[in-house]
Parts: C-alpha cells; structure tokens; sequence
C-alpha cells in the first residue's frame, strides 16, 4: 500500500475545508495510508519587507525539511512546477510507485516554498497560473490524489 505525506504550512482555519479534507482522507484509505502534517506559519508584519519575506519562506522551509520522510519521492506544489492532467498525474504516481512506496507533497505558506524545498522535489506540480489559497490547494491536491487513485483502479470516481 502506497504512503501519502503532505506537509503543509498552516493549519485549516475553515470548517468547509477540514470536512472536505477529512472525506478525501476517509476516501483514500482504501488505497494508501495518509499522513497530513501541519507546519507552523512564520509569524511577519502585516506589510512585509522582502527581507522579511525570505527570512518567512527559509524558516519554515527549515521546519518543512526537518518533516520529510527518508526515502520518499518528494513532490513540491509551486507555481512554477508543470501542469498535469488527472490522467497524466495517475500515471505519474503509478510510475513513482514502482520506485518507492512513500511520496511526499509539501504545500508552501502564502509566500511559497524556499528554493532548499524546491531542489528536495524531483517533480514541481502546479495547479495552474491562478493563486489559489495554501488552505484550498490542500483539499485540491488529495481530491486529485483520490482521483489518480480512482483513474488507475478503473473506478467509476473519474469519468
């Protein structure tokens, strides 16, 4: 059974989102153990400076690292990362399970990921050029885990 690790800069705030999560979870756990583990956010004024801003996005990278399970293949969700297709994104888990029995994705805070973080993932995932809150990609990300999962065990989930 495959292991899911996704570490995550906040906590959910939102009870919408904690209940969407928690399906997801409760979904996926005929297909993989699932393991969310929440990072503190750095604390900054409410109109940073950049410096302030890279001292946020390497503290909590510190605290990001510190949590990645040995032996995962780490997966870090950035804007920057490539844009998949359900289908595609199954595959890509189909093949990552056959070198390893744990991924690991990391969701960044509101500032994003530090570049340590980014150069640990051999796959940069996007959801898209549109921001989305760190909270909501979350429950994006493990409908679209549950969806892989579904795609590859010919469910009637993806259609």
């Amino acid at each position: 059974m495959m292991n899911i690790t996704v570490i995550a800069v906040g906590k959910l705030k939102e009870k919408f989102l904690r209940e969407g999560c928690s399906e997801y979870i409760k979904r996926l756990g005929i297909y993989s153990k699932i393991n969310i583990v929440e990072i503190n956010e750095e604390r900054c004024s409410d109109n940073p400076s950049d410096a302030e801003i890279k001292n946020v996005i390497l503290k909590e990278g510190e605290r990001i690292i510190r949590k990645i399970p040995k032996g995962a293949e780490v997966i870090a969700l950035c804007i920057e990362g490539k844009e998949y297709s359900s289908r595609d994104f199954s595959s890509l888990i189909e093949n990552i399970s056959l070198k390893t029995s744990h991924i690991c994705f990391i969701i960044g805070g509101s500032f994003g990921l530090s570049d340590e973080v980014k150069s640990l993932s051999k796959t940069k995932l996007s959801f898209g050029k549109m921001t989305l809150p760190h909270q909501l990609a979350r429950m994006v990300l493990l409908e679209q885990v549950y969806r892989a999962f579904s795609i590859s065990n010919h469910s009637k989930y993806h259609k």
